[in-house]
């Protein structure tokens, strides 16, 4: 445990009973399937902030990262959820429409329904996350009228941070979340064994915590402390200007954020610990302490990725 620790810019998420991992140049997910065996699917990353070279540029980059992350996270998900299929389910029971269309269009149709998850996914998260928290906040003017922005902004991320913590534990309660998060607590055990230059086995990841300070958990918290920055400076006169300059902002808001998280994945000091503490104390809803079995799902996933020059993915 003494071992000096090199921080790598491998990570990944946690799918339906398995594990992403994404490398320096790919993406590998391993699913548990019903029968016990483990299917990975492993291939190139093909993203246009690398082609590009976008990844290059500051704040930029964060933005770019955003959308590709989800993209990348949905379509992993699909890959995973694909091996659990309701058994029950009848194909002769399908519509001749629905028949028709899997016949004409197959994975195109799949595709199809990936983008779509995506779009409503982003439409659902900003309007809970973002404009629900915005209108609440600004009932205050009603009765405080001279109430100052900086005030208002700090009403809206805390309600932003409430709505927050009450999806999170609602959902963590159904079972089949409980297993996604142990699947999380699994990546980030697997990692931090990788970091600190350890054999990759399942006795050896075991000893290591499952909160690891360059989550997706902690990108998120620090949308909200940046958002209060960033929309400090924006009139509150107008509930549909707000809400315009609230969108218009977000690809600032999310690169800003992805550049403090770097920083603080990059260096320990006392900043860089209070910037990733609180997405640290919120991975105790997010991850549950894994099973062998899953911890040896993670760590096929993170094989697959990494290089044999450990400098080729330092952080």
């Amino acid at each position: 445990m003494n071992k000096e620790i090199k921080p790598t810019s491998v990570g990944g998420q946690a799918v339906i009973e398995g594990v992403m991992m994404r490398g320096t140049k790919d993406i590998a997910t391993a699913v548990r399937c019903p029968d016990g065996h483990i299917e990975i699917e492993k291939k190139p990353i093909n993203l246009l902030s690398v082609k590009w070279k976008i990844n290059k540029i500051p704040v930029l980059r964060g933005v770019f990262s955003f959308f590709e992350s989800l993209y990348t996270g949905v379509s992993c998900l699909m890959f995973s959820a694909k091996f659990f299929e309701d058994e029950e389910e009848n194909p002769e029971a399908m519509s001749k429409f629905e028949k028709w269309l899997m016949e004409k269009y197959g994975d195109k149709l799949l595709t199809a329904v990936m983008y779509v998850s995506v779009l409503f996914s982003l439409v659902i998260g900003i309007g809970l996350f973002m404009l629900l928290p915005n209108f609440i906040a600004g009932l205050l003017k009603i009765p405080f009228p001279h109430i100052s922005t900086v005030l208002l902004n700090i009403v809206e991320s805390t309600v932003k941070m409430a709505i927050f913590l009450l999806y999170l534990f609602l959902v963590s309660q159904m079972k089949d979340i409980k297993r996604v998060f142990m699947y999380h607590g699994a990546e980030h055990k697997s990692i931090f064994c990788y970091e600190h230059g350890d054999e990759l086995t399942v006795e050896n990841v075991k000893k290591y915590t499952r909160f690891h300070p360059r989550c997706g958990t902690s990108f998120l918290v620090l949308v909200m402390i940046v958002s209060i920055l960033v929309f400090s400076c924006i009139s509150w006169d107008s509930l549909y200007l707000r809400i315009l300059y609230r969108l218009l902002l977000l690809p600032v808001v999310a690169g800003l954020s992805y550049e403090l998280i770097k920083i603080a994945g990059k260096y320990d000091n006392v900043v860089t610990r209070i910037i990733s503490k609180p997405g640290v104390w919120l991975q105790h809803l997010t991850t549950r302490e894994p099973d062998d079995s899953q911890i040896e799902v993670a760590l096929t996933a993170l094989k697959a990725v990494i290089s044999d020059n450990r400098e080729d993915d330092k952080w």
